[in-house]
């Protein structure tokens, strides 16, 4: 039903100091600016850094996943261990690294199977919920598929699109939370199937059209259904 992650954005407070560490620290390419928000080339997927002046804000204290070639993984360590405090996570063979933005929002940097150079996708999105399995069953009925779960129930990992963590309020590796009001967009042949799909569990409709869907979440999250 969703055949890709288009954007995923982030509530930022001042936009030159995201562009700092998105354009120069990360190397990310930046697609357009404006008053409000920068837009960055996460291989084919946006990333927003936006300003909190209107809805959807964008997430706050979200943790998230950027694909970087394996090979380019000791490359990025020893360059952004220079100045921050990383850590690092183990997952079968691939190597994880984590660090912080200047809002709170914690990044990681993943070995995948990219082509690069550099920040090529994003393969991981965490956003906090109230109800486990009430999310779960939701984001189920957009074709996400569950994986994994962690111990006490406190959170649980989908894929789709991407992978999808839906954690309860805790701390993850590296302190990480899952993201409030985050807003995501999905491309899909057939938007108005995807709010059908969960028509009846929405907080709220916000726009319907045949190209373009947004709908909040149970939590609140801004899901846009779109065409382009």
């Amino acid at each position: 039903m969703l055949t890709g992650l288009s954007w995923l954005a982030l509530e930022v407070k001042y936009l030159e100091r995201a562009r700092e560490f998105y354009g120069e620290t990360l190397s990310m390419e930046l697609r357009s600016h404006g008053e409000r928000e920068l837009v960055f080339a996460a291989g084919e997927t946006d990333f927003v850094c936006r300003r909190p002046s209107e809805f959807p804000r964008g997430g706050v204290h979200t943790h998230y996943a950027f694909s970087i070639p394996a090979a380019e993984y000791d490359d990025w360590w020893a360059r952004l261990g220079e100045e921050y405090d990383l850590e690092e996570a183990q997952f079968g063979s691939a190597k994880s690294l984590y660090l912080y933005d200047p809002d709170g929002h914690c990044v990681e940097l993943g070995q995948r199977d990219v082509e690069g150079p550099g920040i090529d996708g994003i393969f991981e999105v965490v956003l906090e919920v109230e109800d486990l399995e009430r999310s779960e069953a939701f984001y189920a009925s957009l074709g996400f598929e569950k994986v994994d779960a962690g111990n006490g129930r406190e959170r649980v990992r989908m894929t789709g699109p991407m992978d999808l963590e839906l954690w309860e309020p805790h701390l993850g590796i590296a302190d990480a939370r899952g993201g409030v009001h985050v807003d995501l967009g999905f491309e899909t042949s057939e938007p108005t199937a995807a709010l059908e799909a969960v028509s009846d569990d929405v907080r709220r409709v916000d726009h319907v059209a045949d190209e373009r869907v947004v709908v909040r979440d149970p939590d609140g999250h801004f899901l846009t259904f779109t065409t382009n």
